[in-house]
């Protein structure tokens, strides 16, 4: 095994008995806002790490989601890279028993790993996880507690929303992520504010209610036109409502593309056309 990938922690036996000590110095309503909450025991969180040529980040971006205190099952689905990731990941396959790990054949695009992984999930949450190191794990606590709360389906991340940092870059990229978005938003009657953010998380049988279809990075405007419209039925008590989708601010340490960027202006023209074509069915 190597040294950088020690095995998942799970969670560490006497964190309940520390967030219930600090609820009962700073009250609960101060522990929720910072995030310390009760995670309940039977929670799973399926993370799906699409991967392509993520040699130099695999190591670490699979430390940091190791570390994070929850149960998890940890998915990570390569896409026929060509730079020595998929042979890392094949020797990972025989020694790594914590890991979920999956090939494609031929080189298909972020939208279709993330479906062969969203296929492999079993745990009650799913969240999106970047195989680079631009989004933070740590923050998963933050990003699901909407839904271990009760008042979501669906968590957005969002690095536009204020409250943390990020990484200053390219000014015509972060124009045309907020015009995909403002676009996005017109169609769905969402106010998202980061339609193509990477931290997405849903309760798994959102994701069992619908049929994605993109290859690429079409996945984002893809995914978010249909929970917009999603209701889901009556459940065990539960009435029948539309989808709840809420947004929660994250930090983002963005690279360029000297350093590995992989999406690029087609993208964007793809996305445009998801947007059009997802508004009005499947």
């Amino acid at each position: 095994m190597d040294s950088r990938t020690p095995s998942n922690p799970g969670v560490p036996a006497d964190e309940r008995d520390r967030i219930e000590q600090l609820t009962a110095w700073l009250g609960e309503g101060t522990c929720r806002r910072l995030g310390l909450y009760q995670i309940p025991e039977d929670l799973v969180l399926s993370v799906v790490i699409p991967v392509y040529k993520e040699m130099r980040t695999i190591h670490e971006i699979l430390r940091r989601v190791r570390a994070v205190p929850i149960k998890k099952q940890i998915i990570l689905v390569d896409d026929c890279s060509t730079d020595g990731t998929r042979e890392l990941l094949q020797e990972w396959q025989k020694t790594e028993t914590d890991l979920t790990i999956l090939f494609h054949t031929v080189n298909q695009g972020k939208g279709a790993a993330l479906r062969t992984g969203f296929k492999h999930a079993t745990g009650n949450l799913v969240i999106v996880q970047d195989a680079d190191l631009e989004y933070d794990p740590s923050e998963y606590l933050k990003l699901i507690q909407p839904i271990v709360e009760g008042y979501a389906d669906v968590v957005y991340g969002s690095r536009f929303a204020g409250g943390e940092n990020h990484r200053v870059l390219h000014f015509w990229h972060s124009m045309g992520n907020q015009f995909l978005t403002l676009l996005s938003n017109m169609f769905t009657d969402l106010n998202l504010t980061d339609m193509e953010v990477c931290y997405k998380v849903f309760r798994r049988e959102v994701l069992q209610r619908i049929t994605l279809k993109s290859d690429r990075f079409g996945f984002e405007p893809e995914v978010t036109a249909k929970v917009a419209r999603l209701r889901l039925p009556e459940l065990e008590g539960r009435p029948a409502r539309k989808c709840r989708i809420y947004e929660v601010p994250c930090s983002y340490n963005g690279r360029d593309y000297s350093e590995g960027k992989h999406i690029g202006i087609k993208d964007g023209f793809q996305a445009l056309w998801c947007i059009v074509r997802y508004a009005f069915g499947d």
